[in-house]
């Protein structure tokens, strides 16, 4: 996988769609727990952002779950996370909810 390999890439791919290597990707059995490391700038509203988010896909999600580093210059903060993911259309909406923000420049 490429570093420049676009997040809607990455997202196809964890979806269980065809990938470059025109095989395709493995099946998620749903409901499933669902781990994501969420990547954007670090700022004060980030991290809020994307919890709001999260809390709406997963009403069970509890935000002291939620692990976070931050990059070696400061600038990015990576945010990791467990979900309960239900169905593909879950995840599709949740990865478009996250681009949406304006605020997450990947997600794996």
């Amino acid at each position: 996988m490429s570093d420049k390999q676009t997040t809607e890439q990455k997202s196809t791919e964890a979806l269980g769609m065809q990938g470059d290597g025109g095989q395709p990707a493995p099946k998620i059995e749903f409901p499933c727990d669902y781990s994501l490391k969420i990547v954007g700038d670090h700022d004060d509203g980030f991290q809020p952002a994307i919890v709001e988010v999260l809390k709406r896909f997963d009403s069970g999600f509890n935000e002291a779950d939620l692990s976070h580093q931050d990059s070696r210059t400061g600038r990015f903060r990576s945010l990791r996370a467990t979900i309960t993911a239900t169905s593909e259309e879950q995840l599709k909406a949740l990865f478009e909810a996250l681009k949406a923000t304006g605020r997450v420049h990947m997600v794996l």
